[in-house]
C-alpha cells in the first residue's frame, strides 16, 4: 500500500489529544498498522485509550470494524520505567479496510473538532 494512504489517517491522529509524533506504519500486503506512544501525563490521554477502545475494538455488536487497538510494550523490567516505552497499535488484517475509512469512523464519532480540548469534556 502506498504511503500516502496512510495522510489523512496520521494527520488526523496527530491532532488527537495526548498522541506523540512521530506516527509510524507499515503494510504487509494490505493488513496494515500504526504504531505511537501517548504522553500519559496528558489529562485527557485515559479518555483517547477509552474512545480508541471503544470505536476501534468494539463499536456495537452490529457495527464491528476489522481493526483492532492494544498496548505492546518490551518487558518493564528492560525498558526503564513502566510507561517509557509503552506504545499503542492500530492493525487491521482486511485488506479492503483503508487508512481513510478508519479516519471517516473515528472522525464522526470522536469530539469534534478532534483537537479543541473544551469538546472532550472532563475526566
Amino acid at each position: 500500500m502506498d504511503h500516502r494512504a496512510f495522510t489523512t489517517l496520521i494527520d488526523y491522529l496527530e491532532k488527537v489529544p495526548a498522541i506523540r509524533k512521530p506516527i509510524s506504519f507499515g503494510d504487509n500486503d494490505g493488513h496494515w498498522w500504526l504504531k505511537f506512544s501517548l504522553n500519559i501525563d496528558h489529562k485527557l490521554a485515559w479518555n483517547v485509550v477509552q474512545e480508541f477502545g471503544h470505536v476501534i475494538n468494539y463499536l456495537s455488536l452490529n457495527e464491528r470494524l476489522p481493526t483492532v487497538f492494544y498496548p505492546v510494550s518490551p518487558p518493564p523490567y528492560m525498558n526503564g520505567g513502566p510507561f517509557d516505552f509503552l506504545s499503542w497499535v492500530i492493525e487491521t488484517k482486511d485488506k479492503d479496510f483503508k487508512p481513510g475509512t478508519l479516519m471517516k469512523w473515528l472522525e464522526g464519532r470522536l469530539p469534534r473538532p478532534v483537537d479543541d480540548l473544551e469538546q472532550w469534556g472532563e475526566e
